[in-house]
């Protein structure tokens, strides 16, 4: 296991979360198993960008050379604006075996790395996801808000396997690669994914990891449920508005798999979620709301109407991915350029503070 280097990258996009990022950053230099560097890659905002170069260079004066585990890289985002362009510019810098991502928002318990590196023993081992909980900002889950549709908040749903198991995808939040899956299948596709504020898309992870399926034949995915990190949910992601929104933007995305990789592969898991874990919540919900418990209803009600929203988007997202209203690529990572090169980064764009 000494032998397993991860670069961990984290794409962040807006101050409003500063405190989120440091501690991200935090969890990363406290791991078990140091990691060799983080990438803190910022998505077009230059406050934020110059914000995070100063802070971090700052604490590498006072510190000296950083312990293993201490570098942190500030990084531009290199392509178009959107967490995929983000997760490929650290990709592209990455100087590890291994790469580990973990969400601006959420902490990673000491173990995370260790048990991610324990994996990869195995040289069919590709990815490795962890288990993603939920943060609530009200300090409990909300009655109505179904286990089955944590997704929606970014964490571990009802009706993913226990343990650590062989899995079709990734969650993008809490997951690692080797480095020569990007070298096999390229990086995660621009169009797909989140882009700062907008629509919440998502599944670009899950298009990602089925490119790689089919670029290393005998490719093992993999999720052990003891790497865990805490994702935060704010209040406005609590709300059922939300929750509406996000489901329709999965929808949407789901569509964009599909056209990418096919509906029979791309819609491979879902077709068991919809069919026997969304029907047993229902039942569940009702069960609890005859027995007088808190939320059934309300948890069986949200569940039909996500089904329906997100059945909506995708109908949606089919139409426009055909009259060719919407459009995403994918291809190989591209280097980063030396920094110092001609026509590079500035200092202040490229970053390589160490905290």
């Amino acid at each position: 296991m000494s032998d397993h280097r991860f670069s961990v990258v984290i794409c962040a996009y807006t101050e409003d979360r500063w405190e989120d990022i440091l501690a991200a950053v935090d969890s990363v230099r406290n791991q078990s198993l140091p990691a060799l560097e983080t990438l803190l890659v910022v998505d077009h905002n230059p406050a934020l960008l110059e914000r995070l170069t100063r802070e971090y260079k700052e604490y590498g004066r006072e510190a000296g050379d950083p312990a293993p585990g201490a570098r942190v890289r500030v990084l531009a985002n290199a392509g178009p604006r959107g967490l995929s362009s983000g997760r490929n510019t650290g990709i592209a810098a990455a100087r590890g075996a291994f790469v580990a991502f973990l969400d601006d928002d959420a902490v990673a318990e000491r173990d995370w790395l260790r048990y991610f590196a324990e994996a990869y023993d195995d040289p069919a081992v590709m990815a490795v996801g962890g288990r993603t909980d939920a943060a609530w900002a009200s300090g409990r889950r909300p009655a109505w808000f179904p286990e089955e549709f944590d997704w929606v908040v970014g964490c571990t749903y009802r009706g993913l396997p226990a343990g650590k198991v062989r899995v079709r995808n990734v969650l993008g939040g809490n997951a690692s690669f080797r480095r020569t899956a990007f070298d096999a299948a390229g990086g995660f596709a621009t169009g797909i994914g989140r882009d700062g504020d907008k629509r919440p898309l998502g599944c670009e992870e899950t298009e990602l990891c089925i490119r790689l399926a089919e670029a290393v034949p005998g490719a093992v995915l993999l999720i052990d449920d003891r790497a865990v990190i805490h994702h935060k949910v704010p209040a406005v992601r609590e709300r059922f508005a939300y929750f509406r929104t996000r489901t329709y933007a999965e929808g949407l995305s789901k569509a964009l798999v599909a056209k990418s990789v096919g509906a029979g592969k791309g819609l491979e898991s879902e077709r068991r979620y919809t069919t026997r874990v969304l029907p047993a919540g229902v039942v569940r919900g009702l069960r609890d709301a005859a027995r007088g418990r808190r939320g059934g209803a309300g948890r069986a009600g949200a569940i039909i109407a996500g089904v329906a929203v997100a059945a909506g988007g995708y109908v949606v997202g089919t139409a426009r991915a055909r009259k060719g209203g919407v459009t995403f690529s994918s291809g190989p990572i591209q280097p980063l350029p030396a920094e110092g090169a001609a026509g590079s980064p500035s200092p202040a764009a490229q970053g390589g503070a160490a905290r």
